[in-house]
């Protein structure tokens, strides 16, 4: 007999899923891939000996979770910090660059260091009560309330059209562009603007790790806690209803790691249909298409500074950035794209054979897009690192529908299983204090669809099995450390 059924091995099907199984709990997990993983799955993408992470790879959150806190992830697996967080090239050789050293990162702005640092600092010292406020859900009241009130004044300026209002330069408004379109939507907006503050904030205080042996480390840690507690991980299986995720099991929960579409589906016969239709309203924001690269060796960098960076944002200044985020927005694919890169092969041999280098890349483009992005991504990394299509070695293109068909919960290539949206992140996927419960009696959902939204954080997962386990079982929250 089993007492639980996660369906979805992703970050946060595995969080809910282990969190079930330390209450005591007997658990299954389906998954209907070959492997784990979701979104923190790494694999020979070019060639053997290359690893290159499929989805996710980079992971401000996986040391500012507070699920990765308690889970002690940092004590299961090997995460790099890198000094230099993020950097941000500019045209002529210059860059911004992140440090997690904010005064360092300042000084390092010129006219405008002061300006940033008074941006950031408060955030930074405030960081674990703006962490709190931003990682559950909108509607309750914040525990640091002046966390929440620092964080949303500077979401406010850097949200509208006040954002350039205390820079005098181009270089630390094109870094804080950068991180907001981590969050694809137009800009200045308030809900990328509230996505680029968090981050930005966690760049320059625990910083932004790098997971050693790829993102699969990540979910390769969490299902080894599951199994060591007597969980079961069924692969190569799908499931299409209820009955299924039930069948043979006698479970009384059942937790999706799906998108609020595939609930509909799935639980369409136990749904009422006021609820049927605000998942119906639930909408879906635009798409990623990525290229992984093999490298003979280093990218050529025009500034020195940037082969030390974990991750870098191309696409030049803030007002390139905006315009390109416009364009996608308006169905356009950008003539001149935002590319969010990942090079951990500095701080991850492991990841391709002596000398060589892999990189990881992706853009943004509408909605189910089929087109193949690699010249424009090559042509932008080639803008600040010359002589880098004489490197490349192999790579591998993934377009937004391709991603839509690996991972349903990517509808039409939206990796964040739901648009990032103002409404969206009090309405995920409905407005209620308890988004992950649905009225199906002891029916869960548990992905990004839901509070606090996308990234590897496990939350989602995390705050659905406390529900289940206070709900369905009577038990009390489990401690997840070593």
């Amino acid at each position: 007999m089993t007492d639980a059924v996660v369906v979805g091995s992703g970050p946060n099907g595995l969080a809910a899923a282990l969190t079930l199984a330390r209450a005591g709990l007997k658990v299954r997990v389906y998954e209907m891939g070959a492997g784990i993983g979701g979104g923190t799955r790494s694999s020979e993408l070019t060639l053997p000996g290359f690893l290159h992470d499929v989805c996710s790879a980079v992971h401000p959150m996986a040391l500012a979770s507070p699920f990765f806190q308690a889970f002690e992830l940092d004590k299961r697996i090997e995460l790099v910090v890198p000094e230099i967080s993020y950097a941000h090239p500019l045209d002529g050789g210059r860059a911004g660059i992140a440090y997690r050293d904010l005064d360092r990162t300042a000084d390092g702005l010129g006219r405008d260091g002061d300006a940033y640092r008074a941006l950031f600092a408060p955030i930074v010292r405030l960081l674990d009560g703006v962490t709190d406020f931003t990682q559950h859900q909108l509607l309750r009241m914040p525990r640091n309330p002046l966390a929440a009130l620092v964080y949303g004044l500077r979401t406010l300026e850097q949200g509208t059209p006040l954002w350039n209002a205390r820079f005098r330069e181009d270089v630390a408004p094109a870094m804080i562009a950068g991180v907001n379109a981590h969050s694809i939507g137009k800009m200045p907006r308030l809900s990328t603007a509230g996505a680029g503050m968090l981050l930005g904030a966690h760049a320059h205080g625990r910083g932004w790790p790098v997971p050693l042996g790829g993102s699969q480390a990540i979910a390769d840690a969490m299902a080894a806690d599951l199994l060591a507690r007597g969980g079961e991980i069924v692969l190569n299986t799908t499931i299409t209803t209820l009955a299924e995720a039930r069948a043979d099991s006698g479970a009384k929960a059942v937790l999706l790691d799906v998108s609020a579409a595939s609930l509909a589906r799935i639980a369409a016969d136990e749904l009422p249909p006021s609820y049927l239709r605000a998942l119906a309203s639930f909408t879906y924001g635009n798409a990623a298409s990525k290229v992984d690269f093999a490298l003979s060796g280093p990218v050529p960098w025009s500034n020195a500074e940037l082969a030390a960076a974990s991750t870098l944002h191309l696409g030049g200044s803030r007002a390139e950035l905006a315009r390109s985020e416009a364009e996608v927005a308006a169905g356009i694919h950008p003539a001149n794209p935002y590319v969010l890169v990942s090079q951990p092969s500095p701080y991850d041999p492991s990841r391709a054979p002596a000398g060589r280098q892999v990189l990881w890349t992706y853009t943004h483009v509408p909605a189910g897009s089929t087109v193949d992005v690699t010249e424009g991504i090559t042509a932008q990394i080639e803008r600040f690192a010359p002589g880098f299509r004489d490197i490349i070695v192999a790579r591998n293109t993934i377009t937004a529908d391709e991603y839509s068909r690996y991972n349903p919960n990517y509808i039409g290539g939206d990796f964040s299983a739901g648009a990032v949206t103002l409404r969206q992140l009090i309405k995920r996927p409905v407005v209620s204090a308890n988004p992950w419960r649905t009225p199906a009696k002891g029916v869960y959902l548990c992905s990004s669809s839901t509070p606090p939204g996308p990234a590897v954080h496990g939350l989602c997962g995390w705050y659905a099995a406390q529900s289940a386990l206070k709900d369905i079982f009577a038990l009390p929250a489990p401690e997840l450390g070593v």
